[in-house]
């Protein structure tokens, strides 16, 4: 360092320390989350924990906001077909941005997007069950859960849903 470096710095410390000098306060960066192994398995916990609570045995998936899968998990005596229907349900909610319990109305005959589930190879799922995870105005991904009826399939993914914020504040 040579001189003239170190005495720019030295002034800049008085000027710091001088009195009336107010530090200006630093700008917040709000970091953008974005689906984690981490928030994924946390969100299937809580949801778990409620549909054990209704004593259902249901499968959970979360996928990030390209409809990947993130994580399953199969509860003791969850139905065999309800890993894919969860997983399609996650697939559902983060390609089209809405819970497939909207879409089911969307779907109806006379409607808008009847036949949407003939397309995407048949992934798509129009019974309620998946949600889109939104924060800070951005999907990050969704979760689908299968296993109880579409009502209690639709109350555990709208339960996740809502279990997103307090799980992100845990991280």
């Amino acid at each position: 360092m040579d001189e003239q470096m170190i005495s720019k710095a030295v002034e800049a410390v008085i000027r710091q320390m001088s009195p009336g000098h107010e530090e200006k306060p630093r700008q917040c960066r709000c970091r953008k989350h974005k689906m984690t192994l981490k928030l994924a398995t946390a969100l299937i916990e809580k949801v778990e924990d409620k549909a054990e609570e209704m004593g259902l045995a249901v499968v959970v998936a979360v996928s990030d906001a390209a409809g990947r899968v993130a994580a399953v998990h199969c509860m003791d005596g969850a139905y065999i077909a309800s890993y894919d229907i969860a997983v399609n349900k996650t697939f559902t909610s983060a390609s089209l941005k809405m819970s497939t319990a909207k879409l089911s109305k969307l779907s109806q005959p006379g409607q808008p997007l009847y036949g949407i589930q003939h397309t995407n190879e048949g992934k798509i799922v129009i019974f309620g069950g998946g949600e889109p995870l939104e924060t800070e105005g951005s999907i990050i991904g969704a979760l689908g859960v299968s296993g109880g009826s579409a009502e209690e399939d639709t109350a555990l993914a709208a339960y996740g849903r809502e279990m997103l914020k307090e799980v992100i504040s845990c991280q």
